[in-house]
């Protein structure tokens, strides 16, 4: 007969979400969250197949935290959509790493398909409709988990900019002059900022 089962598979997300945001994705392994847990990693196999259910759980995790409840109504259609993705973002950017893992998984990961669906009707009742919905979707979750990458790796208050600055004006003329106003654009600046020039270009 089969040991009880003691773990859920909610402390067990728990524990491999811990170690991406200590360790990055590439530790993320069925031996070092066997580890975090003070198991065996033989024993780590009863409660998930593969690395692949491993990572989709933390998905979950993740997005689990996620408002997925439509914005007041109220608020303008464009204003309800940047509060979808503001959530999103901000649930997400806590946990950077994991963002190549919500491509992934996103289609299987109910908790996002329920962000999906809430941004969808939003659309919709804007009156984007057919290919236009589409695109309209797939820039939005193309432009947030850009934007968390470039957040989390590549930040403007970061060596880079500094770098960028610094570059022979004679050579590079607009990036030097481009990365010095860079210093002064905050992260939320930034990320707002683009999010009006995307909505605008949606027509919203």
């Amino acid at each position: 007969m089969p040991r009880p089962r003691s773990l859920s598979h909610a402390g067990l997300a728990a524990a491999a979400l811990a170690v991406i945001d200590r360790d990055g994705l590439a530790g993320l392994s069925m031996r070092t969250v066997a580890k975090e847990l003070g198991m065996s990693t033989m024993a780590l196999y009863r409660y998930v197949r593969d690395r692949a259910e491993l990572e989709l759980l933390v998905v979950d995790l993740v997005l689990g935290r996620v408002d997925s409840t439509p914005p007041p109504t109220e608020l303008s259609c464009r204003e309800r959509i940047e509060v979808m993705v503001r959530r999103l973002r901000d649930t997400v950017g806590a946990h950077p790493e994991i963002v190549p893992l919500t491509v992934v998984h996103r289609h299987r990961s109910t908790a996002g398909l329920r962000w999906t669906e809430t941004v969808l009707g939003l659309l919709a009742e804007a009156g984007v409709e057919g290919h236009r919905r589409v695109v309209a979707l797939r820039g939005l979750i193309g432009y947030i988990t850009g934007a968390i990458q470039l957040e989390h790796l590549g930040p403007l208050a970061g060596a880079g900019t500094v770098a960028l600055a610094e570059l022979p004006p004679e050579e590079f003329p607009h990036l030097r002059q481009t990365a010095r106003h860079a210093r002064e654009v905050g992260a939320d600046r930034e990320f707002l900022g683009g999010l009006a020039l995307l909505l605008r270009g949606l027509g919203l």
